[in-house]
Parts: structure tokens; C-alpha cells; sequence
């Protein structure tokens, strides 16, 4: 971000990170002019940005005249869209179906991309909001919980590989195994539904990997875990998640990675190094 801004557009998604990416932002005396979700975002922007503009999923255009009569220089994506509740709440306008048909796919990154592409080229730089909250930057090695076993880092190998090869036909991010088995990949339903899918196929002591797509556009989309994550994993009895160092996100880190302590559940930073 140049040192001179003092206002950022945010294209706010869903979950906890657009809220913290505004909260670093304000700290920092950076004006938010967010533009929002119906149905995805958390009202709580509201009160945290300094402007917010509720749209629906897919009004591409209304997004560039909010950013454009704010004068934008510069703005970020937090958050992802539910592709689960797309059929209820998608309203493409005119500009987004020109933007979806010239992509020519489907996929969270590509759609993501193009998204960047429009608002670019109405002047309007894309950045990463990472770098505000840089100290949530997954570390290598365990962050939480017991030390994984032998047999869990060769389970934890196994989720990260096989996310890794389905990464790049945008299938999801997170694959959970257990003794050697893939339970379950995420797919359309979302992660919590994925997880929940695997522990209801093979029970307790399931290893998660929760990793990047091969390519993917680390200034829009990463894989992040926050201490809903953990209250679930613990509610289901899985036994570690391993995130990519370097690239996820620890939200709330230190919330989180006390609520794993308390609960028994391992966090781990997934290097190269493992693989």
C-alpha cells in the first residue's frame, strides 16, 4: 500500500477477515470504504468501516461507482463468497456477465481475477491487505496442541498432497484424512460441511490440511482458520490441521491458538520442508 494513501476500498466477502483487515486499517487511520454483501458479510462492518454500501452478489458495476466516487486510488478483497448459496443470491448485472463470459470459467480464482481485472481498469490498484495483518501469517512447525505423531505428519502429507493435485481443478481447499484414508475433500459445500462429512465417515482423530491452489492469487483468496475452526474441530474430535506456512492466515491468532491449547487440538505450519 503506497505510504500516502489514507482511504482503501474493500470488497468485503464473508467470515472474520474483512473485519480485521478493517480494524488494521483504522488503526493505521486509513478510511475504509468497504463495499459489502447481502447475506455473506457480517454487519458488524458497520460499525468498524467508515463507509459501507450493501450490494448483492454479482453487481460488479455498483462496486466500481462506489470505489469511483470515492475517489479510490487503491482497494482489496477479504473474504470469500459462498458458492453454496450462489442459486439464492446471485444477481449478475450487465457488466459482470460480460466480465464471467469473457473469463470463460467458473472457478473462485478466475472469477476472482476478472473481478480485479474490471476494477483495475477503471484505475483502481488491487492490492494484498495481508501486510496489515502480517503478525496472522501461518509460522512453521506446531503453533497449538500436542505434538503430532508420526503416523498423523504422514496423514497430515497425504491431505496436503492430495489438496495440492485437486488445488489446481479448483475443487477446495481443505482435505481431511484419517489413518491413511481421504475422508472427505471440500468441494461446493463449503468447509464446515466437508469436515463434518468426514467425521460422520471415520469418527475421531481426523488430519486436516487446509492449503492454497496451485496458482492461486494470494492478494484475493487464502486459506485461513480462526477459532471457529477450532470449536469445530474439537466438537468433531479431529485431531490437528495443518495450514501452509508463509501463506494461511491464524485469525484472531492469539484467541485462536489458546482455544486449541484448551481443546486439545493441533495447529500446525505446513512447510515445503515436510513435503
Amino acid at each position: 500500500m503506497a505510504a500516502s494513501v489514507n482511504k482503501l476500498g474493500l470488497i468485503a466477502g464473508n467470515g472474520v477477515f474483512p473485519l480485521e483487515v478493517a480494524r488494521a486499517a483504522r488503526t493505521r487511520g486509513i478510511k475504509i470504504i468497504a463495499v459489502a454483501h447481502l447475506n455473506e458479510s457480517d454487519r458488524a462492518l458497520d460499525s468498524i468501516a467508515g463507509e459501507v454500501t450493501w450490494i448483492k452478489v454479482g453487481e460488479l458495476q455498483k462496486i466500481i461507482d462506489v470505489f469511483k466516487n470515492a475517489g479510490m486510488s487503491e482497494a482489496a478483497m477479504a473474504g470469500g463468497i459462498s458458492r453454496a448459496r450462489l442459486k439464492d443470491s446471485f444477481a449478475p448485472d450487465a457488466r459482470a456477465l460480460k466480465m464471467l463470459a469473457n473469463i470463460g470459467r467458473f472457478s473462485d480464482d478466475a472469477v476472482l481475477r476478472g473481478v480485479a481485472r474490471e476494477v483495475e481498469s477503471e484505475g483502481i490498484k488491487m492490492i494484498d491487505p495481508v501486510p496489515m495483518i502480517e503478525h496472522w501469517i501461518a509460522r512453521a512447525g506446531v503453533g497449538a496442541g500436542p505434538d503430532p505423531t508420526p503416523a498423523r505428519m504422514r496423514d497430515l502429507d497425504l491431505a496436503f498432497a492430495v489438496a495440492r493435485r485437486l488445488g489446481a481443478y479448483d475443487i477446495g481447499q481443505t482435505v481431511a484424512v484419517r489413518d491413511g484414508m481421504v475422508a472427505a475433500v471440500e468441494a461446493l459445500e463449503g468447509t464446515d460441511a466437508a469436515l463434518r462429512r468426514a467425521a460422520a465417515l471415520v469418527g475421531e482423530g481426523l488430519v486436516i490440511a487446509k492449503a492454497a491452489k496451485p496458482g492461486q492469487d494470494l492478494r484475493f483468496d487464502r486459506p485461513a482458520i480462526g477459532p471457529a475452526t477450532v470449536d469445530l474441530l474439537a466438537e468433531i474430535g479431529a485431531a490437528m490441521i495443518g495450514v501452509e506456512a508463509g501463506v494461511a492466515l491464524i485469525l484472531e491468532r492469539d484467541r485462536t491458538l489458546e482455544l486449541a491449547r484448551a481443546k486439545d487440538v493441533t495447529i500446525y505450519g505446513y512447510a515445503e520442508t515436510n513435503a
